[in-house]
């Protein structure tokens, strides 16, 4: 036995300081499994239960009791009854990512201007991890035949990934019901003043409407997320703190 390493004659397992990767292992378990869980809970939608929970995750249903109930004292995940969702704390972590800076309070009012000149459904999206992430999103015609909200995922080779990528001509990409049938799309890339690509902005329509409308107002929306990140509009900029009384602690 290493001379670092002695053995705890009560339970038979080994401590001092060889035991610290063993316990550095469990603990990245325990995250890895309480991360699994959250994204299962996300992908559910709605509730589920520690049954389907642990078949999703392919965790024991013991261990998934036992994170769920350290999950709910943080508040990353609400129970009522015997279901689980994700909780409000996790929410508001997850609203203070910004893929760009400024970028989500800076799309605000022109997807809504967009979503009320079209009726369109709106989705503002970032390339991550092979795929276009939603982080931006106004329902619209097309609920709930094609429900969009923010975290949604869209693969590369529909009209907002090829967008988000770049086209290889200039403007608009088009999809008409390539991808799903009675849904019509017209994405063009959002970019920043120095002009990258740091999004793309999509406007998803029921077939049979008439596409360069559309193209025109996205681009004008587009445009006015360009110019709002470029004057520090919307909160790309230096934001004025609430007064303390407006907050909770």
């Amino acid at each position: 036995m290493d001379a670092s390493t002695s053995t705890d004659t009560s339970t038979g397992t080994a401590t001092g300081t060889g035991a610290a990767p063993d316990r550095r292992e469990r603990g990245r378990g325990v995250l890895e499994g309480a991360f699994a869980l959250l994204d299962a809970l996300r992908r559910n939608g709605d509730e589920a239960g520690v049954t389907e929970l642990a078949l999703a995750c392919g965790v024991p249903k013991g261990s998934v009791h036992r994170l769920l109930d350290q999950l709910v004292g943080v508040g990353a995940v609400e129970r009522t009854g015997n279901r689980y969702r994700v909780g409000p704390q996790l929410y508001r972590l997850g609203q203070a990512w910004e893929p760009h800076p400024g970028l989500r309070p800076a799309a605000r009012l022109p997807l809504q201007r967009l979503r009320a000149a079209t009726g369109a459904s709106v989705v503002l999206v970032v390339l991550r991890e092979e795929a276009a992430l939603t982080v931006g999103s106004v329902p619209g015609d097309l609920e709930p035949l094609l429900p969009v909200r923010n975290g949604l995922a869209f693969r590369l080779d529909t009209a907002a990934g090829k967008a988000l990528r770049g086209p290889l001509r200039s403007g608009a990409v088009l999809d008409r019901e390539d991808v799903m049938e009675g849904v019509c799309c017209a994405s063009l890339p959002v970019r920043a003043p120095d002009g990258r690509t740091v999004a793309a902005l999509a406007a998803l329509v029921p077939a049979g409407r008439r596409l360069d409308g559309l193209v025109h107002a996205v681009a004008g929306a587009g445009a006015a997320i360009t110019r709002a990140l470029a004057g520090g509009g919307g909160g790309g900029g230096r934001r004025r703190p609430l007064p303390p009384a407006a907050l909770v602690p």
